[in-house]
């Protein structure tokens, strides 16, 4: 599920700041409200007049037949269309969800929004929580809203280390206070990615800064939320990269800002499932990466035989998303 929208219509200003409290992506308002919505915060608007217009961008359509299947699905393709079962009420959103994007659904109720939430694995693209207790649009916001991904975090065994002289280094400062264990996944090639640890260890040359991963040199890899890849050269205040705790829970994390500055750098080799695997981090103590057992090993300490926590798949991204494509990394 991609998006999840607050109906505050009739207007109710509490169901506004709970959708903007909550991390809700729309509000849909009567137009003589959406002003009053910018003076509460910033989110989008779903109004005759509002960010995102009715029959404009977005549509109501109710299935009763197969030929209200077919026409949500011409909608779709230009629209947001927010579909209505009668009797039926699974097997059409399975066939919609199947064959179109921009599937919005109304729900009530907890239960009905984690059911659109799994319609097929992948749940429906957008939920309209229609629901008019603030506490229970929390609540519906809070146990549906996808926060977190769970990755495959695999063993690399380290085969060399090398000083490879100065180059661009990017630390990346995020909105959050990562703890032990903590970090980002990064590398020079996407069949492999190593999980690099926050700067949340206490140690005699620095103060700690939870909120950092010194990640590597600019040309380099790092995990975004929805198993996109990004340059580290590329991150911006306000793009999301994945946190990654050692045992595999990704949550997004919000960047603030990026440092990149002149460093010498560690070309460290590795082994893992797919073959041979490399990334280039600073040559420091501070860097380290996270052992099987969820321990910070220092860059400058680790020798061949070591083994480290990373994640290994199939090499081959198109900006970023991956594909299934004859491709070669080095």
């Amino acid at each position: 599920m991609e998006e999840i929208w607050v109906n505050a219509d009739p207007w109710k200003k509490e169901l506004v700041t709970t959708a903007l409290e909550g991390g809700a992506d729309a509000v849909i308002v009567p137009q003589d409200k959406v002003e009053k919505v910018k003076e509460l915060g910033l989110i989008t608007t779903v109004s005759d007049n509002g960010d995102l217009k009715w029959e404009k961008d977005v549509v109501r359509m109710e299935v009763r037949s197969s030929e209200d299947e077919e026409e949500i699905v011409k909608l779709s393709r230009n629209k947001k269309v927010v579909v209505k079962t009668t009797d039926w009420k699974i097997i059409p959103l399975e066939n919609l969800v199947a064959r179109a994007d921009n599937i919005f659904v109304e729900a009530n109720d907890l239960e009905s929004a984690k059911t659109a939430a799994t319609i097929l694995e992948k749940g429906v693209d957008g939920l309209i929580i229609t629901a008019r207790d603030p506490i229970k649009v929390r609540e519906i916001i809070n146990q549906v809203k996808p926060d977190h991904e769970a990755l495959d975090l695999t063993e690399l065994q380290i085969t060399n280390v090398t000083p490879v002289k100065m180059g661009d280094r990017v630390c990346v400062d995020t909105c959050t206070m990562m703890k032990p264990g903590e970090g980002a996944l990064v590398g020079n090639s996407s069949k492999g990615l190593f999980l690099i640890h926050s700067e949340s260890i206490e140690n005699p040359y620095v103060s700690p800064r939870p909120f950092r991963v010194n990640a590597g040199p600019v040309h380099a890899y790092i995990m975004a939320p929805g198993g996109r890849t990004r340059y580290l050269s590329e991150l911006g205040a306000g793009d999301e990269i994945l946190g990654v705790d050692w045992k595999g829970n990704g949550v997004p994390l919000i960047v603030g800002r990026v440092k990149i500055e002149r460093r010498p750098l560690l070309l460290v080799e590795a082994t893992g499932p797919n073959g041979p695997v490399t990334t280039i981090l600073q040559n420091a103590e501070t860097i380290r990466m996270v052992t099987p057992k969820g321990e910070p090993i220092s860059v400058v300490k680790i020798k061949p035989g070591d083994k480290v926590l990373g994640h290994a798949e199939e090499a081959g991204r198109h900006f970023g998303h991956k594909i299934e494509e004859t491709i070669t990394e080095k």
